[in-house]
């Protein structure tokens, strides 16, 4: 058998490499990283998350709950190390990231069958291949596949910024979950009605870093906070600011909350949840400490924004993820135009499975449509090309419920029927 090149040891690279290896396949795993870095990235570390949330809900009311499962019933390499690295995080799944992608490089260096090479890669390799550079492919290498593909299309995303847990007030900010949902694990920063109105202004007229491109799609999932505040004075409060069901035990309902959530597994680094921000670093210091509670805040890492790439994949991808005229070379993770950590996870996890059985000559067809990780490939493959844009895991991927169901019961009768359906798959084709 051919050895499979993969390019890029983020989430999708790793995943990709894990499955083929563990089915028998030789694989050349190469990763720029820390030759050349990215402007979002510090390390260069494999799996390397951005925020520690970055694999969201956990439970199976959400789509990316299910996908979740789904790639837990196929043996995620991913889903293995989010189990071991977790911290506390109430419904959603959060992860030290240290942890992570220590776990995910000791397990793939372990596999005798995975070669790792550093160095840059800038044309597309000889199948059979994998490329999974991601959002933030390399110049040099995205002008290979806008040759190839036609001009990449782009998006901007932003990361929010990390405060030291020692340096926050915890007289006046509180723990609690929403609705005391699962345990207690956000800290939660109130703020009156005067309050809110002074940050409120302070945000949408803060100074914001000089980007070269402002004709720009910003993903709706990772809004900059001031973008969101500069649609209303009340945007925040139905967004990241909004304070229902977070009342403190003294019973004062605030006007709006700012939550922090755990980012390492020794809870001394908290990320500002939903704070995405291309805001200056002076300016992020300045309003982040017009906060309740984070007067004193030190800031470990503010919050930055960088340039996500992406191909038309409706024009060139199958649902198996690979090119429609070569099955021997695929596209996987965010530079096909899934969106968010799990997903581009589970496109490397598909495009792997199916590259090794045609590689045996068994091709398998394609993952039920029934199943979120089946219909995120579908998408992929068969969305309007003109209208193309990132999507996250949702359950209006799936089709339709075949009988009429309450609504309250209708998301997990998608997670039931979802994995049912992939449990079938698993034991007819034997992927």
């Amino acid at each position: 058998m051919k050895t499979v090149t993969v390019i890029g040891a983020g989430l999708a690279g790793c995943e990709a490499a894990y499955q083929l290896a563990k089915r028998g396949v030789e694989v050349e795993l190469v990763e720029m990283r820390p030759e050349r870095k990215t402007p979002a990235h510090e390390t260069g570390n494999f799996a390397e998350l951005v925020c520690s949330n970055s694999l969201r809900g956990n439970h199976l009311n959400q789509a990316v709950g299910v996908l979740k499962a789904e790639m837990r019933l196929l043996d995620s390499l991913i889903m293995q190390a989010a189990e071991h690295a977790k911290v506390p995080a109430g419904s959603a799944l959060a992860v030290d990231r240290a942890m992570f992608s220590s776990f995910i490089e000791e397990k793939l260096t372990a596999m005798p069958n995975v070669k790792i090479i550093r160095r840059v890669q800038s044309e597309i390799p000889k199948t059979p291949a994998i490329i999974a550079t991601g959002p933030l492919t390399d110049g040099e290498l995205l002008e290979t596949l806008e040759k190839r593909f036609g001009e990449a299309l782009h998006f901007y995303d932003a990361a929010a910024p990390i405060i030291r847990a020692d340096s926050i007030n915890y007289d006046v900010c509180y723990k609690k979950s929403r609705y005391d949902k699962g345990t207690a694990d956000y800290i939660n920063c109130p703020m009156d009605k005067e309050t809110y109105l002074k940050f409120h202004d302070a945000l949408i007229n803060a100074k914001c870093t000089n980007i070269k491109d402002f004709e720009m799609n910003v993903f709706e999932g990772c809004m900059p906070v001031e973008t969101m505040a500069s649609r209303g004075v009340d945007t925040l409060l139905f967004g990241p600011l909004k304070p229902v069901g977070l009342t403190p035990d003294n019973g004062e309902k605030p006007h709006a909350v700012v939550q922090l959530r755990q980012d390492d597994i020794r809870g001394s680094m908290l990320n500002m949840v939903g704070f995405q921000t291309h805001l200056t670093f002076p300016e992020q210091k300045r309003i982040i400490r017009m906060i309740p509670g984070l007067e004193n805040a030190v800031i470990l890492r503010y919050g930055v924004m960088h340039r996500n790439s992406y191909i038309k994949a409706p024009n060139h991808l199958n649902a198996t993820y690979a090119l429609k005229e070569d099955p021997f070379l695929a596209i996987a993770g965010q530079l096909s135009g899934v969106e968010g950590y799990v997903e581009s996870a589970a496109s490397g996890l598909v495009a792997a499975i199916m590259l090794a059985h045609n590689l045996s000559n068994n091709p398998i067809k394609p993952f039920p449509l029934e199943t979120v990780i089946g219909a995120q490939a579908d998408y992929i493959a068969h969305a309007d090309a003109n209208h193309f844009q990132p999507m996250n895991a949702n359950f209006g991927l799936l089709p339709a419920l075949e009988k009429r169901v309450p609504k309250k019961f209708r998301k997990e009768k998608y997670a039931e029927r979802a994995l049912d359906a992939l449990k079938v798959y698993i034991e007819e084709v034997k992927p």
